[in-house]
């Protein structure tokens, strides 16, 4: 019973923290998840499965305060479920620790890129200056990385929308609602894999889909500058944390 109780507020934090940064939540579950004993490829599959639900009840929270750009949303997932899918089935053919070294030190850069760079735009209208054609590239990444790496694809569409010209509430907006359709496919596959454990979701789901409600409406809230700030830092943390786990520390 306490057991139960201890997740869901976890549950609560987690689809917070992946509401307002548009992520999905699996940097959270993904640890929580091998911390508690679960082995890292069922904690991979689980942490799909969680995210459907997050980023579902994140995408509905910001269609009502539409946020959400579908059609770059559809141009990513139009090739991220295809992606995610394949990632996905990598995973019980490919070792992604030497990857996760490589994939970290990008997302590092990036994310002091993002940190530095002023070019980020006020929330207030979605820009004219994406570049639709760039999406799909766009969602092929992100879709390798949410099966493959277990990192979700959010780490790469929002910082990539607002390097295309999208402001940054829109970007975490459509990057969620992407992520529902990405997150369902790598989901399904690793389910088919044996890798979800549903034991867990009972625990963790209410949380998660009360959680992101709470994240959207934050997100709301803060001004552009400081969202942007703030998944910079977010990022360049997950990055490091990758490129540990990647050279064998035993980071959870």
């Amino acid at each position: 019973m306490i057991e139960s109780i201890v997740y869901f507020f976890l549950g609560v934090l987690i689809g917070t923290m992946a509401a307002l940064f548009g992520l999905g939540g699996g940097f959270l579950i993904v640890p929580l998840l091998n911390i508690s004993g679960v082995e890292i490829h069922h904690a991979i599959g689980t942490s799909s499965a969680a995210i459907v639900f997050t980023s579902l009840s994140s995408a509905i929270a910001y269609a009502r305060q539409r946020r959400i750009n579908y059609k770059a949303g559809v141009l990513i997932t139009s090739t991220a479920i295809f992606s995610a899918y394949f990632g996905a089935y990598l995973t019980s053919f490919v070792n992604p620790e030497p990857l996760k070294i490589i994939f970290g030190s990008v997302l590092t850069l990036v994310a002091l890129r993002m940190f530095i760079s002023t070019r980020g735009q006020e929330a207030g209208g979605e820009s004219k200056r994406l570049k639709l054609w760039a999406t799909p590239l766009i969602g092929i990444i992100s879709g390798l990385a949410s099966g493959f790496l277990g990192i979700g694809g959010g780490i790469i569409i929002v910082p990539s929308l607002v390097y295309l010209g999208v402001p940054i509430h829109y970007a975490v907006a459509t990057s969620s609602f992407s992520i529902v359709f990405t997150s369902l496919s790598s989901a399904v596959k690793h389910y088919t894999l044996g890798n979800v454990v549903v034991q867990w979701l009972v625990f963790l789901v209410p949380g998660l889909i009360i959680g992101a409600q709470l994240g959207a409406r934050i997100a709301k809230r803060l001004r552009s500058k400081t969202l942007k700030y703030a998944f910079a830092v977010l990022m360049t943390m997950l990055a490091l944390r990758m490129i540990l786990k990647g050279l064998g520390f035993a980071v959870p």
